[in-house]
């Protein structure tokens, strides 16, 4: 059984008092609903105080990134540990603005995977085109890459611990979105691949959707059969929006 999860990417947003008023919405709205499973992905700084808000409620904590070594001098990175403790259980990887902005490749997030795996985190995997390789004709090619790379290595046994997030690049924070039946074709593309590496297990690894996930959208997208979430930037950083999400699926 495949769960349905709603993730709020929050990214470089919210103040630590700001972040801590958003979660509290949160909780009193949707913090002892069964279904679907929701995640907040605040800042780093944020991270412990929100812990204390969302404790005792069904709200899991995810982080937006971490390093690919478990401690060390490298200035400005966050280790597994240091999340762990921070009361985080997800953490979003390979997402399509560390890739555009910061370079990071499939082989980095390969070695972000495995270690967020070894040391006890639950990975999002986030995979993607952009506008001119969708136009190009190249989404399979790229988002099958992407899973090659990414997930290079893992057994099925692993695999069962991972969220994929299909985040099409030219619908992120742009009021672009696919329709359900153009994100469905790639998610259920997503899923053959994941089979043909992992067999049945692949029937069992949740894929969201990430791009321009709303209120008005979100039921529709999420009645897709190869569709089983969503992973929400712009519209997570609003109580009532991201409540109208979670509620709708």
């Amino acid at each position: 059984m495949r769960l349905t999860i709603i993730a709020g990417n929050w990214k470089m947003n919210k103040t630590l008092g700001e972040a801590v008023e958003l979660a509290q919405g949160l909780r009193n709205n949707v913090g002892t609903a069964e279904k679907p499973r929701v995640i907040i992905c605040p800042p780093f700084t944020a991270l412990s105080e929100v812990a204390k808000v969302l404790k005792g409620s069904s709200i899991y904590l995810g982080a937006q990134n971490m390093y690919f070594a478990e401690s060390g001098a490298f200035t400005g990175e966050i280790a597994p540990s240091m999340l762990l403790t921070s009361g985080v259980s997800y953490v979003i990887l390979g997402h399509s603005e560390r890739r555009e902005f910061f370079a990071e490749t499939d082989a980095v997030v390969n070695k972000k995977v495995k270690l967020a795996l070894k040391t006890g985190l639950l990975p999002i995997v986030c995979v993607g085109e952009k506008i001119d390789e969708r136009e190009a004709g190249k989404t399979e090619e790229v988002v099958s890459g992407q899973i090659n790379g990414s997930l290079d290595g893992l057994d099925s046994e692993q695999m069962r611990k991972v969220i994929i997030a299909y985040e099409p690049v030219w619908a992120i924070g742009t009021g672009r979105t696919a329709t359900p039946e153009m994100a469905q074709e790639v998610h259920a593309f997503i899923r053959e691949r994941l089979h043909d590496r992992y067999g049945h297990v692949a029937d069992n690894i949740s894929i969201l959707y990430g791009g321009s996930m709303k209120g008005d959208n979100a039921a529709g997208l999420v009645s897709q059969p190869d569709i089983d979430g969503g992973l929400v930037g712009g519209a997570s950083l609003k109580v009532d929006e991201f409540t109208r999400i979670i509620t709708s699926v």
